[in-house]
């Protein structure tokens, strides 16, 4: 074919695609078409359609109506293997990474390279770290999965990804455990790609990136095209309100002024290689924010306070008496809850419906010598109720769920304790604009009726909306706790990267 008409053609054109789930369409005769060396931005709130169309494209679901055309073909996506090999490839919101392997055995599981009948390691370790290097990242090929951050995982993704020739690249939420360092580095290699002929599909909450990185953004609303456009003519706001179907208010409430009592005090708190002398106070109905750069230790520091991470010093006194917390099960009976950043690796279990993951960690509030599965259920529909649950049924598998869903029943599983104290980390990760505004009044609503927080969260605008007060980390020790105007996004990269505070 001559090649001025084959760019011509559409790389992807989705026509009319319909899904439907036990009789309730979640997708409604979508539409679009896809360039080679394009990137195109897909938005809208939890649950409008977006990631089960880009599952449609990637052969994991199969379309109730409507057909693909793929470079000018009609094609049957029949399974996540066909579509590699025509060159799709997907790099998902949660990991689909094996923990007990390593980094390079990751990287080419199912494409080994071999050296005639042998497994060539060194060769897919050199490609690994040659991989690696170019994405600026400093993990070790031989690395096991389970050893690395959430930051450090997402890392491994992109390398898995960029390991295969890909024509289509599908990246859904990307960016959402990343450092402003990171993004740049993954918006050069993406337009590093473009600039080959790479098409890409790019999924994200984060409108400003959208704007910044695609080349045209559809907005997707309970299943349907609202628009297409050229994000040159179309503004952050217009997307929202677009996503929305409505103007949006101010996104984070009113700040909850603190009672004077202290609930938690944190006294020279070591964890080798993590934490060295952290030392914080936490009032009663404070929201006491933590941010930093990845590394800084704060995802470490929540993992010590809740029992997960064995400390090697320092007191933590709850309500001024001290107290020993062995493990989760113990900081649970204290008071403390923990929301963790890794959602479906250690929040929920997808495999179970709503009721058994919001009552993981309370089950004998409902139980004496047997389960009361009645006071069980009705709990678990009244945070259904509150949290605005999205679910044919209590008995529904968090599999099925959108993210932001999945982010409300893990979250209703940590107040399920009653506690006095909770440690949430990224709570707003891959939600969209609207469920993090319902979740940011959820949350303030928590601490005007007593409840304090430690708020741990990558997005700087987040911090400072929400935190009463800012304690910023630097590899493991607090550089500084700011209050009031302090609380700027200059000031607190300035404690960020060692520019200012203690070093």
């Amino acid at each position: 074919m001559d090649p001025v008409a084959e760019k011509e053609i559409p790389l992807l054109e989705v026509k009319g695609i319909s899904k439907e789930f036990s009789g309730v369409r979640v997708l409604d005769r979508v539409s679009f078409s896809l360039s080679r060396g394009e990137i195109f931005g897909i938005i809208g709130e939890n649950g409008a359609g977006k990631s089960t169309l880009i599952k449609i494209i990637s052969g994991i679901y199969h379309p109730t109506e409507g057909s693909l055309l793929f470079e000018g073909k009609s094609v049957t996506v029949r399974d996540a293997e066909t579509a590699h090999k025509m060159g799709i490839n997907l790099i998902p919101q949660e990991f689909n990474l094996i923990p007990e392997m390593t980094v390079s055995e990751n990287i080419f599981l199912g494409k080994e390279l071999r050296n005639r009948w042998f497994l060539d390691k060194r060769a897919m370790i050199e490609k690994t770290r040659s991989l690696l290097e170019h994405l600026r990242s400093d993990i070790a090929a031989d690395a096991r999965i389970e050893s690395l951050s959430v930051a450090q995982k997402q890392m491994v993704e992109f390398a898995k990804a960029l390991a295969s020739e890909s024509k289509l690249l599908i990246l859904d939420e990307p960016t959402t455990v990343l450092t402003r360092k990171e993004i740049d580095i993954l918006f050069e290699i993406m337009r590093q790609a473009k600039q080959s002929g790479v098409a890409m599909i790019y999924i994200s909450h984060k409108l400003k990136e959208v704007k910044e990185i695609c080349d045209k953004v559809m907005v997707l609303r309970d299943g349907k095209l609202i628009s297409i456009e050229s994000s040159e003519h179309l503004g952050v706001h217009d997307m929202a309100t677009k996503m929305v179907g409505r103007e949006l208010s101010q996104i984070f409430p009113p700040k909850a002024k603190p009672q004077e009592d202290t609930v938690l005090q944190v006294r020279n708190l070591s964890v080798p290689n993590c934490l060295e002398g952290v030392s914080f106070d936490l009032k009663r109905g404070e929201i006491l924010g933590f941010a930093g750069l990845v590394g800084a230790g704060r995802t470490e520091l929540a993992e010590t306070l809740i029992g997960i991470r064995k400390k090697s010093a320092g007191t933590i006194l709850l309500n001024g008496k001290e107290v020993y917390v062995k493990n989760p099960t113990r900081a649970f009976a204290s008071g403390l809850a923990y929301l963790s950043e890794d959602r479906q690796g250690s929040g929920i279990l997808t495999a179970f419906g709503i009721t058994e993951n919001i009552t993981l960690t309370s089950l004998k509030r409902y139980s004496r010598f047997l389960l009361k599965k009645k006071e069980e259920a009705l709990k678990a529909q009244e945070y259904v109720r509150k949290f605005d649950i999205k679910a044919a049924s209590l008995k529904t598998r968090l599999e099925f769920f959108s993210g932001g869903n999945q982010q409300k029943v893990s979250f209703a599983k940590s107040l399920d304790s009653d506690p006095q104290i909770i440690l949430i980390d990224e709570p707003t990760r891959g939600i969209d604009v609207q469920a993090k505004h319902e979740m940011y009044r959820f949350i303030h609503s928590l601490v005007e009726g007593g409840l304090s927080c430690v708020l741990i969260s990558s997005e700087m605008e987040e911090v400072i909306g929400m935190s009463n007060r800012v304690v910023v980390m630097k590899e493991g020790r607090i550089t500084g706790i700011l209050t009031g105007d302090q609380i700027n996004e200059e000031e607190i990269m300035f404690y960020a990267t060692g520019l200012k505070g203690v070093a």
